[in-house]
């Protein structure tokens, strides 16, 4: 359920009351943990969280480096942390945090499901949200792709 919402208030207008509520309640934990230099946006029909491209704009698609993201779907939410799964170690204090909660970790390839706020450990999703400065991930980011194999020169085409 893609949004065509411009602001993060329209798109909580859009919601049903008990997501509005629990997206509403998530959206202020992240904006009060993230670290300075991640600005809220909307993106991609969801509310993000992402590096300016004014700051970084040497990404692969030219879109903004995100790092969360939260979206209500068609049958639960999700929360994207995109910062846990960019750092090895903090994936894995991640996985053993929310191991200690005795939360059931509902997790996609890309996000954390969940259909009620009471389902998150909202403590272990406070502190990640904070673990990854900007230059953090900028860093990493850049240390990928420059792991990626390179891209054989095209060739010119003959006259």
């Amino acid at each position: 359920m893609q949004s065509k919402a411009a602001t993060a208030d329209e798109y909580l207008k859009e919601l049903p009351e008990d997501r509005r509520e629990a997206i509403a309640h998530l959206r202020k934990l992240i904006n009060k943990n993230l670290p300075k230099g991640y600005v809220e946006h909307m993106g991609y029909g969801m509310l993000c969280w992402s590096i300016p491209l004014q700051r970084y704009p040497n990404t692969y698609n030219k879109q903004p480096l995100g790092i969360v993201a939260l979206a209500s779907q068609k049958q639960y939410m999700s929360l994207y942390l995109f910062g846990t799964y960019s750092d090895p170690a903090v994936e894995a204090w991640f996985n053993e945090a929310w191991k200690k909660s005795g939360k059931k970790l509902d997790m996609g390839k890309s996000c954390l499901r969940f259909k009620k706020l009471d389902d998150l450990a909202l403590d272990v999703v406070t502190e990640v949200v904070g673990k990854v400065t900007p230059e953090a991930l900028i860093a990493r980011y850049e240390e990928v792709r420059a792991e990626l194999p390179k891209k054989p020169a095209r060739k010119a085409k003959k006259a």
